[in-house]
């Protein structure tokens, strides 16, 4: 490959199908302050929907939010109490 060519996975973050982390982490705190949530995109505003977790009989159940933007179709999940992805 010439030098002067990107590689392929040089793709600018404006067309990458995954938020980046840092957009990520702006969802989430917008989230938990109970504030209109964007879209950094597109900046429409986002749907949130509840993703239940765990099973009964265990002693912990996980608190999950997904985040889906109506316009560019891009959608992130998060756990509520720790603040990440997981």
């Amino acid at each position: 490959m010439p030098r002067d060519e990107a590689p392929d996975d040089a793709v600018p973050d404006d067309s990458r199908a995954q938020f980046t982390e840092e957009e990520q982490r702006v969802l989430r705190e917008a989230f938990a302050a109970g504030a209109p949530v964007r879209c950094p995109r597109c900046l429409a505003t986002m749907t949130a929907r509840a993703i239940g977790g765990g099973s009964f009989g265990l002693g912990y159940a996980r608190r999950r939010e997904w985040l889906m933007c109506p316009r560019c179709r891009r959608s992130a999940m998060f756990d509520v109490k720790r603040g990440t992805r997981n």
